[in-house]
């Protein structure tokens, strides 16, 4: 197949003077050029789109592939994930992953949890600040967590975020509010075990690959996932293989991720968050419809490569699932 190839690649838009924060979600040259040789080496042709705006473009130019692969983030709105596949559904242009609205509610952390709570998976009690007044309607129990709703990478999650006081809450709140200009999910925080669950496919075909447990070395920040720690992961994270066939916490995590999956109607491949409560169950955090591909530094690869896939097979199944929908539909 010509496959056409749609990134941001973080170093163009450090070039145009956004910051590190800004393009923490990009990805960096090595990734794009893994990811082409891996469609490659499948036997398909590859054509270096970029962003939202250069597919445009392209589109313009009267350009066509038979297949997207598309890793594009955007830049700005809570529906900046969406603006690729919208682009191609209006021409027609099948792609890899999820579609608009998946992406979009994927990217609300609030709305993600609406969504899996009605398919009765279990999920920490929240509360949805859009502005400071908000916390008057707290009811929760401390400690909580408080996070960018619209934010992946951990950006946004420090120390701080775990809070034991409303003054510490209002604080907190206060600093993500103003920092990210979105609203600031406030949950209950969880003190358990926390996996990221890797699956490929969609819908009754979506599969659990493996999972690793996220394990914080001592030099870490303590007690969050942060976005220090996951930019330093190769220093001060620990991602251990976990086995759902020998630990029931591990097997609950991978039954609720793979039916937090198809609730959320993701496709093709990505990853589930969960971490679990004091009483050791597993809860749904967040969802990965867009997951990192980086072939050594990325969950997603890790978890194939901890049970013997290759990165060539894992990209080589994400295209084959995208093309199977695509020839059903």
């Amino acid at each position: 197949m010509l496959i056409g190839f749609t990134y941001d690649l973080r170093d163009d838009y450090l070039a145009e003077g956004y910051g590190e924060l800004e393009t923490a979600e990009f990805d960096r040259v090595d990734t794009i050029d893994a990811i082409v040789d891996a469609l490659v080496a499948c036997g398909h042709e590859v054509d270096r789109i970029g962003r939202a705006k250069q597919l445009v473009h392209r589109l313009a130019d009267g350009c066509s592939w038979d297949l997207v692969f598309n890793i594009s983030e955007g830049l700005r709105g809570l529906s900046r994930e969406s603006q690729v596949p919208s682009i191609l559904d209006v021409y027609e242009i099948p792609y890899t992953f999820s579609d608009p609205l998946t992406l979009s509610v994927c990217l609300h952390k609030e709305l993600t949890k609406q969504v899996v709570a009605r398919a009765g998976i279990l999920t920490p009690a929240s509360l949805l600040v859009s502005q400071l007044s908000d916390l008057d309607r707290v009811q929760l129990q401390f400690p909580l967590f408080a996070k960018p709703v619209a934010e992946g990478t951990g950006k946004g999650v420090t120390p701080a975020s775990c809070v034991n006081s409303f003054n510490e809450l209002h604080s907190v709140c206060l600093q993500l509010l103003t920092e990210f200009e979105q609203p600031v999910l406030v949950e209950s925080f969880l003190p358990g075990r926390e996996f990221t669950v890797g699956i490929l496919g969609t819908g009754e075909a979506a599969r659990v690959v493996g999972t690793l447990e996220i394990v914080l070395r001592d030099a870490a920040e303590a007690g969050v996932y942060s976005y220090v720690n996951k930019e330093r992961c190769e220093d001060l994270v620990d991602y251990v293989p976990v086995n759902g066939h020998d630990d029931a916490e591990v097997r609950q995590a991978e039954e609720l991720a793979l039916a937090a999956w198809r609730a959320l109607g993701c496709r093709d491949g990505g990853r589930i968050d969960v971490r679990s409560d004091s009483h050791g169950r597993p809860n749904f955090i967040e969802a990965n419809p867009l997951a990192g591909l980086h072939p050594h530094h990325s969950d997603l690869p890790m978890i194939a490569t901890a049970v013997g896939m290759t990165y060539v097979d894992l990209i080589d199944q994400i295209v084959t699932s995208a093309a199977e929908r695509t020839v059903l539909a």
